[in-house]
């Protein structure tokens, strides 16, 4: 199996006015890399202009950020992966420290950190300053965990992340997808604090602030169910159950002063809001159970695929 050293991964659609200094920029800062530009469908210049820069032109038709990344990752092996967005906000001079983490400390992941540094400045879009904010509050607080910037799209990787993530999403949604990958398997997770640029004049944004902040939102609810059950359900559960008390302290009260149960309705929908509220809970200690089976045979699976990267690497 051929194995490139470092892989520069760049997902691009209608990059025309940047890509080609994205290409000669990650040329300079590694030049020892292979340059991918995958191309999603785009209508300008982008493939010619990336393939003059000395960029690897590979294609993705199904449109969405996510589905590029799926076939990147099935694609192209490597020893170490730099991801970065085709628009130029990312300086590429970081790229060796981020590169220098997976290759030589073991770091399964590492996130290019904007928001440490020149984002909320450099930004011109508030609405994605607050949505960056709120992302990264829900999902450290929801998994436990201290990621600096969820949503960015400069990124290292080691070959056993890449081949063991299951890319799921379509749109922007994938970079919380990876993030809570990484955490949710105990995977090494390392920041570099990076500067962030705005886009240049005439450089549009594909990312819609509302729609794919709702996919966002809803990707975490997903991937929160998923990987911590019992917790998704025992929530579930507290509601229920607290709607099934609500209703049900009025009815008690007017049966302790009158012996009679006035809203019967009333006492049945209660009772059958406490059975739910029941049912969510052990269906959350079961799910439990099963996610902890599986995160045991991806442990497995993941040493298997340590072996055979160490019997490629010596190839």
């Amino acid at each position: 199996m051929d194995m490139d050293k470092i892989a520069v991964l760049i997902p691009c659609y209608n990059e025309e006015k940047t890509i080609g200094k994205v290409v000669r920029d990650a040329k300079a800062a590694l030049p020892e890399s292979t340059i991918y530009v995958y191309d999603n469908n785009s209508t300008d210049r982008t493939v010619e202009i990336a393939k003059e820069a000395g960029a690897v032109i590979k294609h993705e038709y199904m449109q969405g950020k996510g589905n590029v990344i799926r076939r990147m990752f099935r694609e192209i092996d490597a020893e170490s992966y730099i991801m970065v967005d085709g628009d130029d906000t990312y300086p590429m001079e970081f790229a060796g420290e981020m590169v220098d983490k997976v290759l030589n400390h073991n770091a399964d992941m590492v996130v290019g950190d904007r928001l440490s540094s020149t984002y909320f400045t450099e930004n011109k879009r508030p609405f994605h300053n607050f949505g960056n904010s709120i992302v990264r509050g829900s999902i450290n607080q929801l998994f436990g965990c201290d990621i600096k910037d969820i949503m960015t799209g400069f990124r290292a990787f080691s070959y056993q992340f890449v081949k063991t993530f299951p890319v799921m999403s379509k749109g922007f949604e994938i970079e919380t997808e990876m993030t809570i990958h990484a955490v949710s398997n105990n995977m090494q997770v390392e920041n570099v604090i990076v500067e962030y640029r705005d886009r240049p004049e005439g450089s549009e944004s594909k990312l819609n602030t509302y729609s794919d902040g709702i996919k966002v939102i809803m990707t975490i609810i997903r991937l929160y169910r998923e990987y911590k059950p019992f917790g998704f359900f025992g929530i579930l559960s507290l509601l229920l159950m607290a709607v099934s008390v609500g209703f049900f302290v009025p009815v008690l009260l007017d049966y302790m002063h009158t012996g009679l149960v006035a809203k019967f309705p009333t006492l049945i929908v209660c009772g059958f809001v406490a059975l739910a509220a029941v049912q969510s809970f052990f269906s959350g200690m079961i799910l439990q159970n099963i996610a902890q089976k599986n995160r045991k045979e991806f442990e497995m699976d993941l040493n298997m695929l340590y072996r055979h990267f160490g019997e490629d690497s010596e190839k």
